[in-house]
């Protein structure tokens, strides 16, 4: 299957820069103050936050329209986590907090977000490979 679209970004360590073919992205990389860097640039779980919160959104308005639902208020916000694995390296888990407007607040909103994790292409590529809570707000 060939893409619809292909994103090209080429990056140097956590502590450089990431920047995309196009030139539109340009980023400064720093390790978080977390982590006992300097916090003066953003990092890779800010930059997969970012993505997957955008994508759950934009699938969420498409679930929306096909189940007649009007979701035009909702936000999605995703926390990124960088996890400690036993034995040595890393991995990462994600909280996707779906703000829904007062009116999906019920059986409906939920079945959306579920329906959502669906569709998202993120839910699709994290699927099985780290865990991914959704709350509903």
């Amino acid at each position: 299957m060939a893409p619809m679209y292909t994103a090209v970004a080429t990056s140097v360590g956590r502590e450089g820069r990431s920047y995309s073919d196009d030139g539109i992205l340009d980023l400064t990389l720093a390790r978080p103050k977390a982590l006992g860097g300097d916090g003066a640039g953003t990092n890779p779980e800010q930059l997969f936050a970012a993505g997957y919160s955008a994508c759950f959104a934009s699938a969420l308005q498409l679930v929306a329209k096909r189940m007649k639902l009007d979701a035009d208020e909702a936000a999605v916000t995703a926390e990124v986590g960088l996890n400690s694995r036993e034995g040595g390296g890393f991995s990462l888990s994600v909280v996707l907090r779906v703000e829904l407007p007062e009116h999906l607040h019920n059986d409906s909103g939920r079945e959306l977000v579920e329906a959502t994790h669906q569709v998202c292409p993120y839910s699709h590529a994290t699927q099985g490979n780290i865990p991914v809570e959704l709350v509903v707000e």
